[in-house]
C-alpha cells in the first residue's frame, strides 16, 4: 500500500480555498514519497440527514473529481454515504481511513468535524495521529478579493451565493475561474434561426440538482467537446423563461459567435461547456421583436469585448 497524505471534505466548486489545501497536501506527499489521496461525497452527507435540504452544487461530482486532479490529488475515492456511514464514530472513521489508505499525513481547514454528529475536531483528529502514526496539518482558509474591494475567505457556499445572484465576475474570483454549466444540446424552440442569431439549447438535466445564475443575459464562453482540440467561442448567454414570448419554463442558451456548421442542426446531441464571465443585462419583456433584434445585437457586441476566450481551468 502506498503512503499517502489524505485530506476530506464536499470540495464542491475545487475553490481557491481547496487548491490552497491540495497545494499542502502536494508538498508534504512530496516530503514523505507519498501518493495525495483526496476523499469526496457524492451526494454531500447533508443530503442524507437532511433530505431536501441540501444546497444546490456548483458542478457534477465527474467534474470535481477532473479538478481535483488538476490541483494535485493523485487518487480520488468518492464516498457513498448512507445512514450506517454516517452514524460510525469519529474514532472509527479516523482509524478506517488510516488503515485503508496508509496515512502518514492529513491536511484540513480549521473547521474540519467529522463522524457521527460532528463531534470530531481537530484535538481529537491529532491525538488520534499521535497513536496512528500520521501528522496532522491544518491550512487556514484562502482570503479572495472581490472586484468592489471586499476580502472575503473563500467557500462553496459564498462561490454558490454570488452565482444565483448573477455575480458570476466575483465567483470567479472564489473559485480561481469563471463558473461553468455543461450539457447536451438539444432542440429548443428555433426562434433564434428566425433572426440570424441560432443558439444552443442546454438539456435541463445539465442542471438538475445545481445552482443557476439568476435569469438575465451573460458574455462567456462555449467550448464543443468532443472536438479533437475543444474549439472555443465567444458566447452570449441566456438564462430564463423568455419573458417576450411569455415563456415558463427555465431554458439556458447561448449564440456562439463564430460558429457556423454548415448543418443548422449540427449541435443537436452533442456536449457544450458554458463559462459565465461578465452579467450584461438582467431579462426583459420587449414590446416587440425589432426592439428584441436591436438588444440582441448590443448582447452580441458586448460579448466580443471579452478579453480571452479560453475553456481552461487556471489553478492558483
Amino acid at each position: 500500500m502506498a503512503a499517502s497524505i489524505v485530506t476530506v471534505g464536499n470540495f464542491d466548486g475545487v475553490h481557491q480555498g481547496h487548491r490552497r489545501l491540495l497545494g499542502r497536501a502536494r508538498s508534504l506527499a512530496d516530503a514523505h514519497g507519498a501518493e495525495v489521496c483526496v476523499l469526496t461525497f457524492d451526494p454531500p452527507p447533508s443530503a442524507i440527514l437532511s433530505p431536501g435540504a441540501e444546497p444546490p452544487q456548483l458542478e457534477s461530482i465527474d467534474r470535481r473529481i477532473e479538478r481535483l486532479g488538476d490541483a494535485g490529488a493523485d487518487r480520488v475515492r468518492v464516498i457513498r454515504p448512507d445512514a450506517e456511514w454516517l452514524g460510525r464514530s469519529a474514532e472509527d472513521f479516523v482509524r478506517e481511513v488510516s488503515q485503508t489508505h496508509g496515512v502518514v499525513g492529513w491536511v484540513e481547514g480549521p473547521g474540519f468535524r467529522f463522524g457521527h454528529r460532528r463531534r470530531g475536531d481537530l484535538t481529537l483528529l491529532r491525538s488520534m495521529g499521535k497513536a496512528l502514526g500520521f501528522e496532522v496539518a491544518v491550512v487556514e482558509p484562502a482570503r479572495v478579493a472581490l472586484p468592489d474591494g471586499t476580502l472575503r475567505p473563500a467557500s462553496s457556499s459564498l462561490a454558490r451565493w454570488l452565482v444565483g445572484r448573477g455575480r458570476v465576475a466575483d465567483a470567479a474570483c472564489v473559485l480561481g475561474r469563471p463558473f461553468e454549466m455543461t450539457g447536451n444540446v438539444i432542440q429548443g424552440e428555433q426562434r433564434g434561426r428566425t433572426i440570424d442569431v441560432p443558439t444552443a439549447n442546454l438539456d435541463p438535466e445539465a442542471w438538475r440538482g445545481s445552482i443557476t445564475p439568476r435569469d438575465g443575459v451573460y458574455a462567456g464562453v462555449g467550448c464543443l467537446l468532443e472536438d479533437p482540440e475543444a474549439p472555443s467561442f465567444p458566447a452570449a448567454i441566456s438564462v430564463g423563461v423568455k419573458p417576450t414570448f411569455a415563456g415558463k419554463a427555465l431554458t439556458i442558451e447561448a449564440h456562439l459567435l463564430g460558429y457556423a456548421p454548415g448543418d443548422p442542426d449540427a449541435l443537436y446531441g452533442r456536449r457544450l461547456r458554458l463559462g459565465f464571465h461578465r452579467f450584461l443585462r438582467d431579462a426583459w419583456r420587449f414590446p416587440d421583436l425589432g426592439a428584441l433584434r436591436a438588444q440582441i445585437a448590443r448582447d452580441l457586441a458586448d460579448t466580443r469585448m471579452l478579453d480571452a476566450v479560453s475553456c481552461a481551468s487556471p489553478v492558483s
